[in-house]
């Protein structure tokens, strides 16, 4: 195994020099540094990660606090995030912080207090007060993918919007029964889908169907969708035309209660989701498209921003999501559909 002498003496330079080059001492010319880099390749020498933080103060790793590692928005999110740090030479350390385990109280008061790591990305945690601070108090940088906090950076989707846009899509073919599909009191991310009704309500009560704004709560899952949508869709004197869906989770939920029912989708009953999960395509889900891969990497961006510039000050980075027209919406029966704003919109074929 090749040592920092090694690379020195192939390198023509000291053994400080060479140490000064890899850790990227502004003290190093940049032809000396890239004669440095050139001859640890070729001797394959990596320097270690307690060398490389005693030089430069930093451990080159970042912390990562995920709510839940095992679904698909977290996963994907992480993977973007992974991906970033590996373009930039970073390692990641990661803590599962379920929601009411016995290890998310420890994640934040003894092991992020450790401090092995640069700058911190906490994904989806909607964090406590308590556990806001136990953040801040670190002194490192802390960017968040979803949240509502002003004192850290933040990357989110626009949810508004998104529910906005989703009702809008309805709207236009035609539908006045829209009801309101997802979230309940004991959420762990209660702005998330508070968010998402306030832009479905405004929608409706902006297209003069107000008298018929409705919300039936609903975990945000495919077994909460679909029990909740059995109760919704048993009567049919009161059945909705369409399905906002809080998220694609819930919404197909809500197709499988349909199909079940003998509700046929979306000549019956149209249904439209939030996120563009992995299984969106396969129940032909009318969804908004957001891409948690992008989140990670632009959460990564942001902290790489905040660790070369300590003096930066919070940014938000609000992500605006696209119209995905599958076949589990069309016009009601009877229905004559108004004409269809441009919001953006990319339809899907059949067989996509």
């Amino acid at each position: 195994m090749s040592t920092i002498a090694d690379v020195a003496r192939e390198a023509g330079v000291s053994k400080a020099t060479a140490s000064r080059a890899l850790t990227g001492s502004p003290q190093v010319s940049p032809a000396t540094r890239e004669r440095v880099s050139e001859a640890a390749q070729r001797l394959g020498y990596v320097p270690s990660t307690s060398a490389v933080s005693l030089a430069t103060g930093r451990t080159r790793n970042v912390g990562v606090v995920l709510p839940h590692v095992n679904r698909w928005f977290f996963a994907e999110v992480l993977e973007g995030i992974q991906a970033a740090l590996l373009e930039r030479g970073l390692d990641l350390t990661l803590y599962d912080a379920t929601p009411g385990s016995a290890g998310r109280e420890r994640v934040f008061t003894e092991f992020l207090a450790r401090k092995r790591f640069d700058g911190v990305i906490a994904v989806g945690l909607e964090p406590a007060a308590s556990e806001l601070e136990a953040l801040l108090s670190l002194d490192r940088p802390v960017v968040s993918v979803i949240g509502t906090e002003d004192r850290t950076s933040l990357v989110a989707l626009d949810d508004a919007h998104a529910a906005a846009l989703a009702t809008s899509h309805l709207v236009s073919l035609g539908h006045r029964r829209i009801a309101f599909l997802g979230g309940t009191s004991a959420s762990h991310w209660p702005h998330v889908e508070s968010a998402r009704y306030e832009g479905y309500e405004r929608e409706m009560r902006e297209s003069g169907l107000a008298e018929h704004t409705t919300r039936t709560p609903a975990e945000l899952s495919m077994p909460a969708g679909y029990e909740a949508a059995v109760d919704l869709l048993s009567d049919p004197s009161n059945r909705p035309t369409a399905i906002v869906g809080a998220c694609d989770e819930v919404a197909i939920g809500a197709v499988i209660a349909a199909r079940r029912l003998g509700i046929l989708v979306p000549s019956d009953l149209s249904v439209v989701g939030i996120d563009d999960h992995v299984n969106a395509e396969m129940f032909a889900l009318t969804t908004l498209r957001q891409v948690p891969r992008e989140q990670g990497a632009t959460a990564v961006e942001l902290l790489t921003r905040h660790l070369d510039d300590p003096t930066l000050a919070p940014v938000t980075v609000s992500i605006r999501p696209r119209l995905v027209v599958r076949n589990s919406t069309a016009a009601p029966s009877g229905a004559t559909p108004a004409a269809v704003r441009d919001f953006g919109l990319s339809r899907v074929p059949n067989d996509a």
